[in-house]
């Protein structure tokens, strides 16, 4: 039998609607569990559901129904409740079997089938322009809890970060460096207070210095400043010296651009291969993988964009304003059009995320979800618009918005400003809390809610701690297997039927649960309702252990018990890796 029982209650319900109802053999039934354990294991509102088209009284017909339900020894009891609700008690013997197929099918238990089903799901895809803050960490670990439940739950999945390796903001950093490096050869530009502050861009500035000498520094003051607008005083931030100081940066990208030639490429290049290095390596001692890094660059050097702002263009979707080229994205619920190609013949960022997403269509892909910051929340209706316009089924797009995580440090709230490089860095994070505090945290909340970041409780070693907590339940069934000797696969063959007190049945439903948990977690793109699931089997595992003995004298007692304990260790191992979180075998 399987271990979810809704397929016997099914198959007993369906006989005896055929009997009831013949007509409504077909109907859906739906068996829920109960949220109080007095209701029994499963509930169906069958009855209720057929009432008017049978035009019978719901309990009467729920009566009906049980009447003519086949006996089955799985079945301890079946009744009528409340309005016409049928409640069902399940025999311990199918509570327990669920032990044997966890054991039997390993880390395989909870895997679903969607075979064929490709879905890519695009994540972190933070500008290279410097270290990944603890913002940035809680869309990777979103992200890559995400991509490992839809493979647990039966789906192809293709991991990828898309690079934005072109545009201002690459520019800016590679200005910045060459900056910063200028001051090691005596030609001090003042910094802009808009350009790239972190110390991590010194460093870059030393080690080109280092390798190059002064190759990028044959410049005199006058020649970087030339033409440039002068800042305006610190003090004011009205709009007007907002957008001096933006024009005063790009007069100095210019100047860079003019002033280091064929090099200008070379160190644009050195700054974004470094800190594209440093976040591919930050992610992966972050646990968090990729199948492809996908290059913005990419998409104007193969001609996508213009390909894709022409098509847009063609189906008469575009028109030009002042010189620019606009897209009509208001027709598509947008709040007002966007431009996709300024005046001077630019392409917008924009203009290269439509290419991107058609890209993504041509793939193939069957589900394409995208996971953005919460502050990207009215970009959605324009992409869509976008992909819609181009003729293409915008609900294959589905998008996730993840909250920033703020960390909280001796009560400070901490700035993440990469500009200004007042940041606490994912790396920083991680090695003061370790990567299962970290990975296991960012998912506690459903991703669009905030979510405040305790260091202090993820830094303690008490039942408190919720990794902690699943953790030592998981290292507490090694103790105990270790202590016995034997072999898991001997447990296959134990007599479940000994296990009949309150706690175990509790448990072999909580077990039971799990295949059910990752298909609609997975619907729900909710990796956060496994950690809820860890802690709850968690919860119920250690109170069961320190209520009852598990080497006891009576062997078959003992390995029945052994069973349900290394069932719980796999299922806990299986969530656990769901999650990125190691289960380790002693704490």
């Amino acid at each position: 039998m399987s271990a979810d029982p809704k397929v016997l209650l099914t198959d007993l319900l369906r006989a005896a609607l055929k009997s009831v109802a013949p007509a409504q053999a077909d109907a859906t039934i739906v068996l829920e569990r109960p949220k109080q354990a007095s209701h029994g294991d499963f509930a169906t509102n069958l009855a209720l559901q057929l009432a008017k088209p049978l035009r019978r009284n719901p309990r009467e017909l729920a009566a009906l129904l049980l009447a003519e339900l086949p006996a089955s020894p799985l079945v301890a009891k079946a009744e009528v409740a409340g309005a016409g609700f049928i409640n069902f008690t399940l025999a311990a013997q199918a509570k327990t079997a669920v032990v044997r197929e966890v054991l039997t099918r390993g880390a395989d238990y909870g895997r679903g089938a969607h075979k064929g089903v490709k879905v890519q799901v695009e994540f972190v895809s933070a500008n290279p322009t410097g270290p990944l803050h603890v913002g940035h960490g809680r869309g990777a670990a979103y992200g890559a809890s995400l991509s490992d439940l839809l493979e647990l739950a039966g789906y192809e999945v293709v991991r990828e970060y898309y690079v934005n390796d072109a545009g201002r903001q690459m520019d800016i950093l590679a200005l910045s460096t060459w900056l910063r490096y200028l001051a090691f050869f005596g030609i001090q530009v003042e910094f802009p207070p808009n350009a790239y502050q972190g110390d991590y861009v010194i460093d870059m500035a030393r080690e080109l210095s280092n390798a190059h000498q002064d190759r990028f520094a044959k410049v005199t003051l006058e020649q970087v400043l030339a033409g440039t607008p002068g800042l305006p005083p610190a003090e004011r931030k009205d709009e007007a010296a907002v957008q001096q100081r933006e024009a005063h940066l790009d007069a100095l990208i210019a100047n860079a651009k003019r002033l280091l030639g064929e090099d200008y490429a070379w160190v644009h290049g050195f700054a974004l291969n470094e800190q594209l290095s440093d976040c591919r390596e930050d992610l992966a001692e972050f646990g968090v993988r990729f199948d492809k890094w996908f290059s913005e660059q990419s998409l104007f050097d193969t001609g996508l964009v213009e390909r894709a702002i022409g098509q847009l263009e063609q189906a008469g979707h575009i028109y030009v304003q002042d010189g620019a080229k606009w897209f009509r994205s208001t027709e598509f619920g947008d709040e007002k059009d966007r431009v996709v190609q300024r005046e001077n013949g630019l392409f917008t960022y924009f203009a290269s995320d439509i290419a991107y997403h058609l890209n993504k269509y041509e793939r193939g892909f069957d589900r394409i979800i995208d996971i953005w910051g919460a502050d990207h929340h009215g970009y959605i209706p324009r992409v869509r618009g976008a992909i819609a316009a181009l003729g293409l089924p915008p609900e294959k797009l589905e998008v996730a918005l993840v909250q920033f995580a703020v960390l909280y440090r001796n009560g400070q709230k901490t700035s993440m400003s990469t500009r200004a490089g007042e940041f606490v860095t994912l790396r920083q994070l991680r090695r003061e809390v370790g990567n299962d505090a970290c990975r296991f945290f960012y998912v506690l909340r459903k991703s669009d809610q905030h979510l405040d970041f305790d260091l202090d409780l993820a830094k303690s070693q008490s039942n408190e701690n919720p990794v902690y907590y699943v953790q030592y339940a998981h290292a507490r069934v090694c103790s105990v297997l270790a202590q016995w000797g034997g072999e898991v696969a001997e447990l296959c063959e134990a007599d479940l039927g000994r296990l009949q007190n309150a706690r175990e049945l509790a448990l072999c439903a909580r077990l039971a649960s799990y295949p059910e948990l990752v298909q609609s977690a997975a619907a729900d793109y909710a990796p956060h309702q496994i950690a809820f699931y860890l802690k709850d089997l968690a919860a119920e595992f250690h109170g069961w252990y320190n209520a009852e003995r598990m080497l006891v004298d009576d062997e078959a007692l003992k390995l029945a018990r052994l069973a349900l304990a290394a069932a719980v260790r796999q299922v806990l191992a299986s969530g656990l890796k769901v999650l990125g979180v190691s289960a380790p075998a002693s704490m």
